[in-house]
């Protein structure tokens, strides 16, 4: 699957593949969520084409991961907040918070003109991109993950986002 160009850098034709079945599923307008789960989800396709850690850190610096989270983030920003999603069951999730912070989100939300929900499910992404990818690194260098995770887990991160 990896080939070598001709000044020794290796090429990953998976990488390329990933990002046409994207762009493919990307043309179909698909709610975030379906495009979240099939492509970067638990059992989504980056995580069968690149199992170990250290291939999925790799993925996740191309170019072509950064387009998908580009199509990722520009279906949520098409999605209407009041459009029921038909094929992704909805879980919700109370969170207790002192009413300064959530004072503060209400006020960055009206500010972005959207709802605290939308906010939020925002900053857990983009927290749990970056957490995912320092627990990678950690759990390549022999160390426990955020919060203590054992190594291997790294799924876990992802299954709470899709």
């Amino acid at each position: 699957m990896t080939t070598t160009t001709d000044i020794g850098k290796p090429i990953d034709h998976g990488a390329t593949a990933i990002l046409e079945v994207a762009e493919r599923l990307y043309s179909m307008k698909p709610e975030w969520v379906v495009f979240f789960r099939e492509l970067l989800g638990v059992d989504g396709i980056v995580r069968r084409t690149f199992p170990s850690p250290d291939a999925l850190i790799r993925f996740e610096c191309s170019p072509e991961y950064a387009r998908i989270r580009e199509m990722l983030d520009d279906l949520r920003t098409r999605q209407r907040e009041d459009e029921p999603s038909e094929r992704s069951a909805q879980r919700v999730v109370t969170v207790r918070m002192p009413r300064t912070l959530h004072e503060t989100l209400k006020a960055e939300a009206d500010q972005m003109r959207v709802s605290i929900n939308t906010l939020c499910i925002s900053k857990l992404l983009k927290l749990l991109d970056e957490e995912e990818r320092q627990y990678l690194l950690a759990g390549r260098n022999g160390g426990d993950g955020p919060r203590g995770r054992p190594s291997g887990d790294a799924g876990a991160v992802a299954s709470t986002a899709s």
